[in-house]
Order: C-alpha cells, then sequence, then structure tokens
C-alpha cells in the first residue's frame, strides 16, 4: 500500500483550473523531484500533499497514522527564540514542555539553587509522564548530527544555517515523507553537497521541488512534472526523464498538428456544403462541434521567455587587472594578495561560501571598492550592467511597470521604442501582472523583472549575483545560451553547478584565508584540476568538493561541457593555422638561401618548429579525446 495517494484531485482559484485531475501515488522509499514551471501550482501541490490546503474535488488517501514534515522556501516569521526552541517545536504538543526543560538545565549549569533543581525534576516527571523523554533525546540527536548550536538565537543566524535549523525542525518529527520546497535557494555549494550526503544517508522518503539540476540528478528516483494542470510521472532519474519529455513533446506537437490540419480540412468542407447541398452529414456536422470544442479546451504550454541583451560599444581589450590585492574586514582576510587580469569576452566564475567574499571581490574588481593593499587598473569604455541577488534595484512599492518603464510608457530595445506592456510580455508578465505592486510577485517573478528591467539598458560587461535563484528550467536554457552568445565580459557568482559548467570559461575560488585561485573551466573542471595525484600532496583547501561519483555514475557516458563543445568546434581551424605554419617554417628551413641571409635566426626558427609541432601533437590529441566524449 502506497503512502499517500492523489486521486483526481481539481483544485481552481476562480479561474482556469490550477490541478485538473491531478493523480499521485507516493511510495516508501521515493525521492520524487517535482518540476514544473514558476506559477503552475507546484507549492500549491505541496500544501496539499502535507494536508494543509483542501483540494476543490477528489480523493487523498493517507497511509494510517502518516506523518509528514514541510521545509518551506523561505523561514515562517512566526518563529522566534532559540535554535533549540525552533526546532522543538517541531514535536508539535511537547515542544513547550521541551523547550522549558532545556532552559531550565542551562540555567542549573550556572546558577545552583534549591527552587531551579526542584523545577528541573518536575518538568523531568512530566517528560517521563507524557513520553516526551526521548523527544528530548531526538532533538538533541537531530542539533548534533546537523551540527547546530541549540542555544545561538534563530534570528540571527545565516541563511544557510537557517536552512539547516529548519530541516532539524521537519526530522524532529520523524515524519514518512519529508517534503523541501526549493532545498537548495541561497544555499552554498559546500551545503548543498553537504545535504545531499545526508539527505540520502537519513532520509528514506522525501518529495521535493528545485531548479537546481545538478541536486535534482543527484537525488530523484522518480520525476513528476506539473504542466497546464496536470501531473506527468516518470519512474526514472532526471537524466533519462529530460529525454523521455522530449520524445513526449514531440510526438504532442505532431498530434496537434494532425489534429488542426484535420480541423481545418472539415471547416472547408463544411463551408463548401453550404453553398453546393442543402442537406449535410449531420453525424460529421456533430464531429465538426466535437472538433471545435476539443480546441477550445485545449490548454496551451505556457510561454517562453524572451530575452535580448543590448550589447554596449565594445570595451577596451582590458576589462581589469587586479595585483596583489589584499582586502581585510575587522582584521580577517577577504582578499589575499590577488593577482588576475580578465580580458574582454572572459566569462569568469566566481565559487565560495556563503559569507567569504564574493560580493567584495566583485566590487574591487568593479573599481567600488579601493583595495588596502596592491593595486586595481580598469579598463577603458566599461558599460557594467549589475544583478543583485538581493534586488535591491526593485522598488516593492512601486509596479512591475513602473520599476521598467522608470516613469516612462516606452523604452528603448536595440534602438526602437517597445510600450513597456508589450516588453514585459515577452518576460511572462501578463498586463495585468504588470500593474500588479512588485511586493506581491514571487521569488521567480522578481528575477524574472530584475533581468528585464537590466536588460533595457546596453552593456559591455555584465555582472551576475545569484541569477538563477527561483527561475524555471526553461527560463535558465534561455539565460544560459543569452550569456553563451554574449560577446561582452561576464562576471558570475553562483552556487548552481550545472549553470557554472555550461556558461563560464573559467573559475575563480574562494578559499581560507582570503586565498583565491583561478581554474580553467567551470565546476567540473575545478574539480577535475584542483583533485590531487595519488603520489602528490593534497591542494591547499577550498570549498570541499563532493565525494567521488557512485560506480554507476562513473560509468554513465559524459556529455561535452559547453566550453568543450566550443573548443572542439574551434579546433579544425586551429590545427588547420599549426599545419598551414608548419608548412611555412619547413620550407623557409629546406630553402638554402636561407642559411645564407639568416645567420643568427635559424636558431630561432628551429625553435618554433619545435613548438608548433609540439603545439600540433596536442590539438590532434585533444581533438580525438572530445570527438570520442561527443559520439
Amino acid at each position: 500500500m502506497s503512502l499517500l495517494a492523489l486521486r483526481n484531485i481539481q483544485l481552481a482559484f476562480g479561474g482556469p483550473s490550477l490541478l485538473d485531475g491531478i493523480n499521485l501515488q507516493i511510495e516508501e522509499g521515493d525521492r520524487l523531484c517535482l518540476l514544473g514551471r514558476n506559477g503552475t501550482g507546484k507549492s500549491t501541490l505541496l500544501k496539499i500533499l502535507a494536508g494543509d490546503l483542501p483540494p476543490d474535488n477528489g480523493e487523498i488517501i493517507r497511509q494510517q497514522g502518516l506523518r509528514t514534515a514541510v521545509v518551506t522556501q523561505e523561514s515562517p516569521p512566526n518563529l522566534t527564540g532559540t535554535v533549540f526552541d525552533v526546532v522543538a517545536g517541531g514535536m508539535g504538543d511537547a515542544a513547550d514542555l521541551l523547550a522549558e526543560y532545556h532552559h531550565v538545565s542551562i540555567r542549573l549549569a550556572t546558577e545552583r539553587c534549591d527552587e531551579l533543581l526542584k523545577k528541573l525534576e518536575q518538568l523531568h516527571k512530566s517528560l517521563e509522564d507524557s513520553g516526551g523523554w526521548s523527544l528530548h533525546q531526538e532533538v538533541e540527536r537531530v542539533l548534533g548530527r546537523l551540527d547546530l548550536d541549540p542555544e545561538a538565537e534563530f534570528g540571527h543566524l545565516s541563511g544557510g544555517t537557517k536552512r539547516r535549523a529548519l530541516l532539524a525542525r521537519a526530522l524532529v518529527s520523524r515524519p514518512d515523507i519529508l517534503i523541501l520546497d526549493e532545498p537548495t535557494n541561497h544555499l552554498d555549494i559546500d551545503t548543498i553537497i553537504w545535504l545531499e550526503e545526508f539527505l540520502l544517508k537519513e532520509v528514506k522518503t522525501f518529495l521535493f521541488v528545485t531548479h537546481d539540476r545538478a541536486f535534482a540528478r543527484k537525488m530523484a528516483n522518480r520525476v513528476a512534472e506539473l504542466d497546464k494542470g496536470r501531473l506527468y510521472v516518470f519512474s526514472c532519474g532526471y537524466d533519462t526523464f529530460v529525454e523521455r519529455r522530449e520524445a513526449l513533446l514531440e510526438a504532442e506537437i505532431a498530434r496537434q498538428a494532425l489534429f488542426d490540419k484535420k480541423l481545418a480540412e472539415e471547416e472547408a468542407w463544411i463551408r463548401q456544403g453550404i453553398k453546393a447541398r442543402r442537406t449535410r452529414n449531420e453525424g460529421r456536422v456533430r464531429a465538426l462541434k466535437k472538433l471545435r470544442e476539443e480546441r477550445r479546451n485545449r490548454r496551451e504550454k505556457i510561454g517562453s521567455v524572451k530575452m535580448q541583451l543590448q550589447e554596449a560599444e565594445r570595451s577596451g581589450n582590458l576589462v581589469v587587472e587586479a595585483e596583489a590585492v589584499s582586502f581585510s574586514y575587522d582584521g580577517k582576510p577577504i582578499i589575499s594578495n590577488l593577482s588576475t587580469t580578465i580580458m574582454r569576452g572572459d566569462r569568469i566564475g566566481i565559487i565560495g561560501p556563503n559569507g567569504s567574499g564574493k560580493t567584495t571581490l566583485l566590487r574591487l574588481l568593479l573599481g567600488e571598492l579601493e583595495p588596502q593593499s596592491g593595486e586595481i587598473r580598469l579598463g577603458t569604455r566599461r558599460e557594467v550592467l549589475y544583478f543583485d541577488q538581493l534586488r535591491e534595484q526593485l522598488d516593492p512599492e512601486q509596479t512591475v511597470q513602473q520599476n521598467v518603464g522608470e516613469g516612462n510608457d516606452t523604452v528603448l530595445i536595440n534602438g526602437r521604442p517597445r510600450h513597456v506592456i508589450g516588453y514585459l510580455q515577452d518576460f511572462l508578465f501578463s498586463p495585468e501582472r504588470a500593474r500588479s505592486p512588485v511586493r506581491i510577485l514571487s521569488g521567480g517573478e522578481r528575477n524574472r523583472l530584475l533581468l528585464a528591467k537590466l536588460f533595457t539598458k546596453p552593456s559591455n560587461v555584465l555582472v551576475m549575483d545569484e541569477p538563477t535563484n527561483d527561475l524555471d528550467a526553461e527560463t535558465l536554457d534561455l539565460l544560459e545560451e543569452l550569456l553563451a552568445e554574449y560577446t561582452g565580459t561576464l562576471l558570475l557568482v553562483s552556487h548552481d553547478r550545472e549553470f557554472l559548467n555550461n556558461v563560464v570559461t573559467s573559475t575563480l575560488v574562494l578559499g581560507d584565508s582570503g586565498q583565491i585561485r583561478e581554474f580553467v573551466g567551470g565546476y567540473d573542471d575545478w574539480l577535475r584540476q584542483s583533485a590531487p595525484a595519488p603520489s602528490a600532496a593534497a591542494p591547499a583547501k577550498l570549498p570541499a568538493p563532493p565525494k567521488e561519483e557512485s560506480r554507476g555514475e562513473q560509468d554513465k557516458p559524459r556529455k561535452l561541457s559547453f566550453k568543450e563543445q566550443r573548443e572542439l568546434e574551434s579546433l579544425p581551424d586551429r590545427i588547420a593555422a599549426l599545419e598551414a605554419e608548419l608548412t611555412v617554417l619547413h620550407e623557409k628551413l629546406a630553402d638554402p638561401d636561407f642559411y645564407r641571409n639568416a645567420g643568427a635566426d635559424v636558431a630561432q626558427f628551429t625553435a618554433q618548429l619545435h613548438v608548433v609541432e609540439s603545439e600540433l601533437e596536442g590539438a590532434y590529441a585533444r581533438w580525438e579525446e572530445l570527438e570520442a566524449l561527443a559520439e
């Protein structure tokens, strides 16, 4: 018997059905990834599964005594007190008793008095009578397992630590099904990797919504996609789901094309029939009416975002050069002796734990912050656009339209005026939504709005600080393509491993004591380059890379990254150029007149010949390696 089953669930909020005949079964051991475009009802479905929202129609069948627990995207605003208080709150009715016992115990450690001792004995007895003593031990066990300080004030914690505390709050109730809504949002890579390992070891059955493709690939053994009010469930991992979904979409497009062709033929027939005959085939007329009704009821796929970047005049070849740059806060080194050069067209990823100094590094590279030692040299003709992860460029009290138009009804896009409402529709904001205040928007909508606002201005240096939070997979794919085609310079801070792999060409990794190391390629390239050789000493301590993939993952063929694909495409031209250069050198060195006139240049040309031969050999080897991966 399944733990929980939904049968023909219907739900609408005054318009078309948000959920239209949803069927789903959750079995013990499922790690179900729920996907869908922003606004399709994923969070609503989670509330129904948790029992927090009743459907309009349908049946929910729960195994007797089933316990569910939810970790939401944002911290509930009413949570206050210490970490112990917040976590113990997951115990329900026993929470107050547990919290009081804990605080009296803490006080007794420093305030020895009979009154407190007597109070502790009373609480101890109450816990024993109610079975709460084992619950207290469970709270302490989970706090230790998640490395949480029970006496820390919850309100003072970082976003990542708050997420761990909320996870602990959910786990202490020992749920049969754990529900996670965007669990990796605002977490750094180290914490995401820790969360993956923790869930796989400690939680048997869970359901999660995520935009993080690497997380979905690692965690999911089933995938469900919510689309146009219906739920499509796939009993497979994430990569297989992507392949099957593409096949289904192609089949659906073909089916709809045949349907539309049939409808057009029948419409043409009935118009001819009116002119040509007094009587018509009534059965065929009824069939036509049925086709018309089916076409009216067809729910079209949600539109895709249409984004385009406006590029300013090219910047100078040098964008920024840092030489021996250091910066500290309160004596703590944030950036230590950094030297790097960023040229026009570079796409730089920046990786590091939360609080390691990524935003400080950006401000130094942009010239907004003076280094305490060392030198920053800025290039010329820079037009900078900055995507701020806190979205402080948006005024929550103004409407969507006012934020983008800045008091105007039109915006200038690639030299042509466009009405703000029409421009916002490219970013999936309906005219009604465009007139709504920003404060009511979801996280994904705010991210789309900030992109819309930024892209009204031309740039040749684009700085993006966590742009992927809350964006659905299709918008992420489009943003990746947009950045890949951008000819300006990109500085990207992100904890999305897949996004980094697909976009950047080199990576700056922030480690301990302000040390920053630079690696060619994206996240996976950093892992390969920073892995110690079997007989070599380990590299300097950096943010911990994840553990090695399982044998099954290792055996799977690896796809080319974006950088590798571009490299493969450029190699034939590179090889041809090297061969042409080699031919010229051979002809030069084979000419007797060359030796009579060249003098000391002979040694230089000979050395150049050896260099080109070595480069050509390396280019052929790399070409064969990438070709093998692409097959």
